[in-house]
């Protein structure tokens, strides 16, 4: 099993989500990540990846990955805030690695 780490930008991005609904597919598809199910996921750069999960707007999850044990979940958003959203998630993990 992987275990899953969350920065406090993803836990205040997450309890911030009014909709019951997406919290729930996101809260399912991380579950899905910890057993090495991750689905709709693809690199974005800088070692991060992008979850996708076709609710709502369109949330996103990003994430890294370290070795084959360890994610951490980085921040989120969605697909109107895409690129703004990478640009952050990179500069966390960048922070991770300073």
């Amino acid at each position: 099993m992987i275990e899953i780490r969350q920065t406090d930008t993803f836990r205040e991005w997450l309890l911030s989500l009014r909709d019951a609904r997406a919290k729930q597919k996101i809260a399912s598809r991380i579950q899905r990540l910890r057993f090495g199910n991750p689905g709709d996921v693809k690199p974005v750069g800088a070692g991060v990846s992008e979850m996708r999960i076709n609710e709502g707007p369109g949330y996103r999850v990003y994430f890294v990955q370290r070795g084959s044990v360890l994610v951490v979940l980085l921040c989120g958003g969605t697909k109107r805030r895409q690129q703004a959203d990478i640009e952050q998630a990179k500069r966390l993990a960048a922070e991770m690695e300073g």
